[in-house]
């Protein structure tokens, strides 16, 4: 009887939905580091004012589940929002707000940050943001729901989900939870809180995948990083300027997109990148490769230099993204036997990446 009463009890407590975490902004949990922070009443509550920088709940380990919180904040140009499963503060899953950006197609984004390097360049379109019309200066609420690869994102609506994300780019890890700002302008946050769940439930369904492009490069050995100048006037790559390189092999998303980022951290002595692939050519013939690339590029067959690109974010007009894509096209001139083709690869901000196809693979074979 008694063990009838037991194991009752103990179903009644596994069926019980686990408690949602709401996490005061006055508790010692919180790890703020950003340019401007305070906790201060607005809009009639408690809230967070945060610029320029991160809020993390740190002793979270949230794997999958729930986050939900309220925002509020100007139709100025900002970027505010949430992050997920950080693994530190260089490395995270990101979904935030362009407030300026309100009703359009870019309203929004879900980005990884790898090696503190965000890659709206990389992922753009209908799988990483939404058009959302934003209410201004007044609460908006938000929910977050994580589950394995996936996540989607509700916005002031909780029955419809504004966003689903098919595939989010970090292999599942549990990590920290918080709230992220740009440093441009502010946003003020409030009754935030995270809810770990086994399983969630989407609403949300992927769509079929694209068709993958013919030839499409699947992986590329990658160099550590070095300074761009170290490539000025090179028109022949020496001997000189490979010594030192050590090379990883790095594996394409399903698009084609190699984001170097992974790899490689940017900073001031690393902001340029290898990528290299060995063509093996059976005969002496000029091969067309498509190729896109963020945010310039270099590209070398066998030692000469034959092109190079600037997709800098406004480099050609104020609405000029620098997205990623086949947008480009270079015709090789193989030799017989064994060529190298080598991209240097240089980063500003957004999206440190590269792509490429080449659509007529007869007479040749791609080494990794």
């Amino acid at each position: 009887m008694h063990r009838r009463i037991l194991a009752a009890a103990l179903m009644f407590c596994f069926a019980l939905p686990l408690q949602a975490q709401t996490i005061p902004f006055e508790s010692k949990r919180w790890e703020i580091d950003a340019k401007e922070s305070r906790v201060e009443e607005y809009l009639g509550r408690q809230s967070l004012f945060l610029k320029g920088g991160l809020a993390l709940v740190k002793d979270a380990k949230f794997l999958n589940g729930v986050i939900e919180f309220d925002i509020a904040f100007s139709p100025d140009r900002t970027f505010v929002g949430a992050i997920w499963r950080v693994q530190d503060k260089q490395n995270y899953e990101q979904f935030y707000f362009r407030p300026h950006q309100s009703g359009n197609p870019d309203a929004n984004q879900y980005t990884p940050v790898f090696n503190d390097n965000a890659g709206w360049q990389l992922y753009y379109g209908e799988d990483y943001a939404t058009p959302t019309r934003y209410r201004f200066n007044e609460w908006m609420h938000v929910k977050i729901v994580v589950a394995g690869k996936q996540a989607e994102v509700y916005i002031m609506d909780m029955e419809t989900p504004a966003l689903f994300i098919p595939e989010l780019k970090f292999e599942p890890a549990s990590g920290q939870v918080g709230l992220s700002a740009g440093s441009n302008n502010p946003a003020h946050y409030s009754n935030f809180s995270f809810t770990s769940l086994d399983a969630p439930v989407l609403k949300g369904k992927a769509k079929p995948p694209q068709p993958v492009p013919q030839g499409l490069i699947t992986a590329w050995s990658v160099s550590n990083g070095f300074p761009e100048k170290n490539l000025q006037g090179k028109f022949q790559l020496g001997e000189s300027d490979k010594a030192g390189l050590a090379w990883k092999k790095l594996e394409c998303e399903a698009s084609g997109i190699a984001n170097l980022s992974r790899l490689v951290a940017l900073g001031e002595q690393s902001n340029t990148t290898f990528a290299r692939l060995i063509i093996n050519s059976d005969r002496e013939q000029i091969k067309e490769i498509k190729f896109g690339f963020s945010d310039r590029v270099r590209v070398y067959l066998n030692d000469h230099l034959l092109y190079a690109g600037n997709d800098n974010y406004i480099s050609r007009d104020y609405r000029f993204l620098g997205t990623v894509g086949l947008w480009d096209a270079l015709y090789l001139p193989l030799k017989k036997g064994r060529n190298e083709l080598w991209l240097a690869v240089s980063e500003n901000f957004g999206g440190w990446g590269v792509v490429a196809a080449i659509e007529d693979m007869n007479g040749m074979q791609i080494q990794y």
